[in-house]
Formats: structure tokens, C-alpha cells, sequence
């Protein structure tokens, strides 16, 4: 099977690393790119670019005629799906096919065999290959969901049935909250996935969550690449991976792998996979899910193992032999990989949006880091808010560690919010750092908002000092007809307001940029937003007390839980967003009467409109 010229049907860093694997074969490359993408490094860096539609993934990057119309405009006649959109999607693969497009990835029927997680581990336990106990039948009523939980044993996940990245996910540890959790769950997998079909799982405490590469060629030859450990993990989504696992030993090792390529003969499988476990402290593995494509996570196996997993999936797609058998793989050393996000991680990770201003990734010995950025790009509402994944390799995990953070430390990245200073927190936790984390890691220890440093606010004030100074003679800054006074600045961040003195400053040498009344700056990891409120006419009410409930972030109205004229209590939840594919509950801050509704369901929202305006309850 031949092909030249590669389509990818994606976006960002996945996209731009095809690309770069595949203009090293000597393939031409196509990118496809949505409204919000035109000015993307990806659409950049490939020979050429098609636009497939406006923002929203529905029209755009989930639409299979609008994928296969650019291939055909294009002359494309493979095409690399990338991970999450349209790899997984069993139609997506079939339409490839019926278009004479070479899809680079796995059967449509081992799609489809994996696709669902009910069905699939129907089919595992049929092969003989452990699974967690918990309930993937037919009868999806509430009323039996309820039941059969209560059958399992709390705690219990509920989990979509469909799809995967913690969406349509809950772990319920108290009865009160099942019929809850049933249906939020089911709502979240319809907007997601398109089913609000859910399975049962007994919930493993304390486990690991351990996955196995398998690779698999078109010859019946199936090998897997090792393990990752992807225990650390917040909202059932990965934040830390590393291969190997701290918890393996060559024994164990050999026991997932085999329990995995079994697991890919079964189905049929061909190119590059993944099977899910979680591992038990008593070292008994069962398994989750397979994920049929290349994972978010995947450079971590590229650096222990040295190989290229996008050339093996090109190479197994043009129907050559796996390059190696499974003697021959080798592994060498340690890597970890931490995802940065545009996310506040101390308050509950919540989506950020806006433009990035300033991205610098570090370099330096073992660090890669595969990103999409560049200054000026927007991380919009409509897609992952991932920036980047930064990776490290050393000779062993100690050396690995230390060398991530410090390529964490010495990335610059202004604008949004990112979970930078988080990461660095996480890695250098005692029990991370000794390989003990487990899936409880996020419950088990608190990690609590940093405070503002005062060297962060002075030296906020004089660099907005310093960049006034360059409109105004420095005579004239801090005038007075007597002796030179310092000059008084007002800042506020993070619900804090302080004045601040500034004299004769001296250079300031930190990252930063200044937008408007705004600078944003970062010292010791930690990135704080200023606002100079010099000039600006002191406030009436504090944050938060004027009894509206303002959008956290841009996204859509999902629904709308409260009517106008109803009475509220602090803490209930009055309106659900969804942003960046997670629905978030907005909640009360105060009890209170519901005045006015300025938003209704399906309406797009931006960052700060108001949606509810109360009249607090005087009682």
C-alpha cells in the first residue's frame, strides 16, 4: 500500500508532530485548520493548508465530509487522524476507506470492537483477560444503574460508555450522591460522545493506573513497548505520565504486556494502541479500555525506547513488517511527561481563555517539549485548553525529575492562567518524587493557592513604573515643589488591592508583559495577573457582592437550573456551562432571590457576562 501525501486531521502540537515525522519520510503534508486555527504553527509548518469551517468541532474538525472533501481538494491519499476528534470514530475510519484514502490507524472493525466501553470488556472477559467487576448491560435505566451500584459495592465509577478523557465520568463514594452522579454523567456523555450510554465499575482504591503500548502490523505480528504510569490525574484526565512505572518490575512487566497483546489479537488490531489497567497494591491488574490510536503521552515511550512511534504507524500502514520483535525492544532509562494547561489548578482547574503573550519552552539536555504555541495565539473555548507536554529523559527517574522541573521553571508562558507552579508542586511532592503515587494522589494531598509574593508586587510596580517613564521625563514622575516623594501605585490581583511605593527602581529582570492597565509577570514559577488601579475610581462593592453571577470562562449554556421570582440558597446550582468539553456547575455564592436571567439554554457566552442577578435574602 502506497501513499505520498499525508492529511492531518487534527490540530496543534498532535498535528505538528505528524508533520514533522512524516516530512522526514519525504511525505507532503496537508493541514486542515478551523476559523479559530488560521494562524496556528501547524497550518504553517505543512506543505499546505485547507480550511474546513468555523470554530465549533462540529463543524469543523468532527465533520467526517468536510475531513474527506479536504483530502480530496488537496490530492491527500493518507490520512493520520491524530488522537481525540475523529481517531477513534469507527464511521471516520470506513469513509477513509471507501474513499481510496489510506487511514492511518487501526481496522474499522477493531475500532468499533474497542469503541464502546461496555462491549469492550464484554469481549475481554470472553478472552480470558482480567477486568474490574461492575455492570455493562443492556438495561440503561436509572432506576437499574441505581441498583446495580448498589450490587457493586460503593465506592462505584460510572463512566461513559462511549469515548473517554474523564468525560461522562464520576466516582461516587456516597449513596446520596448516585442519582446524581447517573445523571450528570449521561448528560455529559450525550454532549460529548453523541450516547449517554454508561457502565459500572467497582471502584479499586489506591490503585495505579497502568497502560501498555502495543504495536501490531498487518502480518499478525503484535508486540508490545512497555508500560506508562499515568497515576497522576485530576478529573479522571492525565496530569503526569512516565514510563516505566515505578510500580513494575520485569515480571509484572511481562504479565500486562501479554495480558495486552492478547488483547489486540483478539480484536484484529493493526498500527499503534494502547490497553488500559489499573494496578492493585497486592499487583493484580484489570483492565479499563484500549485505546485504539496514539496517545497524548506517547513521547515518553519514544525516549526510553528511542523509536519513532509515528514512522512505525506510517511503515505499518504502507504494509511493511513491525521493525522489531519483541526480543529486540530495549528500554533505556526514564522519561516523564507533565501536560501544561491553561487552567487555574487552585481554583477546582478551571478552564482559562484569552492570548497567549509571551511562550518561550525551555530547552536544555533529556527535554523535548511538543507543543502548538506561539506569541499572539488564543487558546479558544472550542478545543483542549492543553498547551503544551513537556518531557524529560534521564538515566534514571531521579535525574528525570529533576530535569523536568527545571525545564517547567525555565518556561516562559504569559497570558491565561496555567497550572505551571502546580506541576512543579506535584514533582517535587516527597511522595512523587519516591514513585508511591497512586490514582488518590490529587484527594490525598491538598495543594492550596500560593499567596502573592511581595517581591511580585514590587515588582510589578516598577516595571509599570519603568514603562510610564518612557512617556513622561523622569523629572516629572513623582513631582512634588519640596524634596522628590515616591510614587504611589496601586495594584489589584487575586482579589487583593495593595499600594505600593515605588522609588528610583532598579531593573527588574523577570519574565513579563504589560496589556493596557494590565501586566502579567512571573517569578519563582508563580505567574500573577496586576491590574494598575492607579487612575481608576475606587470600587463600591467588593468582589462578589453585587449578586451577579458573572461566566467563569467563554463557553456555552447548557442549562439554566432556577427561574426569576425563586428563592436560592448558597451553594445551589443555577446554571451549567459547558467550556472546553467539561460541563462546570455554576453555584450561589449567597442566598438570595433570583432576580433576572440574561442568558437561556444553547447561548454562547464570553468570560464575565452576567448571567443571574440576585437580591440577596435579607432573613
Amino acid at each position: 500500500m502506497t501513499f505520498s501525501k499525508i492529511l492531518v486531521a487534527n490540530r496543534g502540537e498532535i498535528a505538528w508532530r505528524v508533520m514533522r515525522t512524516a516530512k522526514a519520510m519525504g511525505y507532503r503534508t496537508v493541514a486542515v485548520y478551523s476559523d479559530a486555527d488560521r494562524d496556528a504553527p501547524h497550518v504553517a509548518f505543512a506543505d499546505e493548508a485547507v480550511r474546513i469551517g468555523p470554530p465549533p468541532v462540529g463543524e469543523s474538525y468532527l465533520s467526517i465530509d468536510r475531513i474527506l472533501e479536504a483530502a480530496h481538494r488537496s490530492g491527500a491519499d493518507a490520512i493520520h487522524p491524530g488522537y481525540g476528534f475523529l481517531s477513534e470514530n469507527e464511521a471516520f475510519a470506513t469513509a477513509c476507506e471507501k474513499a481510496g484514502l489510506t487511514f492511518i490507524g487501526p481496522p474499522p472493525a477493531a475500532i468499533a470492537a474497542m469503541g464502546n466501553k461496555a462491549a469492550a470488556k464484554r469481549r475481554m472477559i470472553d478472552a480470558g483477560v482480567p477486568c474490574v467487576p461492575g455492570y455493562q448491560g443492556a438495561d440503561q435505566s436509572d432506576a437499574n444503574l441505581e441498583a446495580e451500584a448498589r450490587k457493586i459495592g460503593l465506592p462505584v465509577m460510572v463512566k461513559a460508555a462511549a469515548g473517554g478523557g474523564g468525560r461522562g465520568m464520576r466516582l461516587v463514594q456516597d449513596e446520596r450522591d448516585l442519582q446524581e452522579a447517573i445523571r450528570t454523567a449521561r448528560a455529559e456523555a450525550e454532549s460529548a460522545f453523541g450516547s449517554g450510554e454508561l457502565i459500572l465499575e467497582k471502584a479499586i482504591v489506591d490503585a495505579r493506573h497502568v497502560e501498555i503500548q502495543v504495536f501490531a502490523d498487518a502480518h499478525g505480528d503484535v508486540i508490545h513497548l512497555g508500560e506508562r504510569d499515568c497515576s497522576v490525574q485530576r478529573r479522571h484526565q492525565k496530569v503526569i505520565e512516565e514510563a516505566p512505572s515505578p510500580a513494575v518490575d520485569a515480571t509484572l512487566r511481562d504479565q500486562m504486556g501479554a495480558a495486552a497483546v492478547a488483547a489486540a489479537r483478539t480484536i484484529g488490531y493493526r498500527g499503534a494502541g494502547t490497553v488500559e489497567f489499573l494496578l492493585g497494591a497486592d499487583s493484580a491488574f484489570y483492565f479499563l479500555e484500549m485505546n485504539t490510536r496514539l496517545q497524548v503521552e506517547h513521547p515518553v515511550t519514544e525516549a526510553i525506547t528511542g523509536l519513532d512511534l509515528v514512522e512505525w504507524q506510517l511503515r505499518v500502514a504502507r504494509g511493511e513488517h513491525l521493525p522489531l520483535r519483541q526480543e529486540q525492544v530495549t528500554f533505556t532509562g526514564h522519561a516523564i511527561e507533565v501536560r501544561l494547561y491553561a487552567e487555574d489548578a487552585y481554583a477546582g482547574f478551571l478552564p482559562q481563555t484569552g492570548r497567549i503573550d509571551v511562550w518561550r519552552p525551555a530547552t536544555g539536555p533529556g527535554v523535548r517539549i511538543d507543543h502548538g504555541m506561539k506569541d499572539g495565539l488564543a487558546i479558544s473555548p472550542y478545543y483542549d485548553p492543553m498547551i503544551a507536554k513537556v518531557i524529560a529523559h534521564g538515566a534514571t527517574r531521579e535525574e528525570a525529575r529533576l530535569r523536568l522541573v527545571r525545564a517547567l521553571a525555565e518556561t516562559v508562558v504569559l497570558g491565561p492562567t496555567t497550572n505551571r507552579h502546580f506541576l512543579i508542586r506535584l514533582l517535587e511532592h516527597p511522595d512523587f518524587a519516591a514513585g508511591e503515587a497512586t490514582t488518590a494522589f490529587l484527594t490525598k494531598h491538598e495543594f492550596p493557592a500560593p499567596a502573592i509574593s511581595d517581591a511580585h508586587w514590587t515588582a510589578a510596580a516598577n516595571l509599570l513604573w519603568q514603562a510610564s517613564a518612557q512617556k513622561y521625563p523622569p523629572a516629572m514622575r513623582g513631582w512634588r515643589n519640596s524634596n522628590p516623594e515616591p510614587t504611589p501605585i496601586r495594584l489589584a490581583a487575586g482579589g487583593q488591592e495593595r499600594l505600593v511605593q515605588v522609588r528610583e527602581p532598579d531593573p527588574v529582570e523577570v519574565p513579563f508583559h504589560i496589556d493596557g492597565n494590565d501586566i502579567v509577570l512571573d517569578i519563582d514559577a508563580l505567574t500573577v495577573r496586576f491590574t494598575d488601579k492607579t487612575y481608576a475610581p475606587p470600587e463600591t462593592a467588593a468582589a462578589g457582592s453585587d449578586g451577579k453571577l458573572r461566566a467563569p470562562m467563554d463557553g456555552r449554556i447548557v442549562s439554566i437550573k432556577v427561574s426569576a421570582g425563586e428563592k436560592v440558597s448558597r451553594g445551589q446550582t443555577l446554571i451549567v456551562l459547558e467550556a472546553m468539553k467539561i460541563q462546570h456547575q455554576l453555584k450561589a455564592a449567597l442566598d438570595a432571590k433570583i432576580e433576572t436571567i440574561s442568558v437561556q439554554e444553547g447561548q454562547q457566552v464570553s468570560n464575565r457576562t452576567v448571567l443571574v442577578a440576585m437580591e440577596p435574602d435579607a432573613a
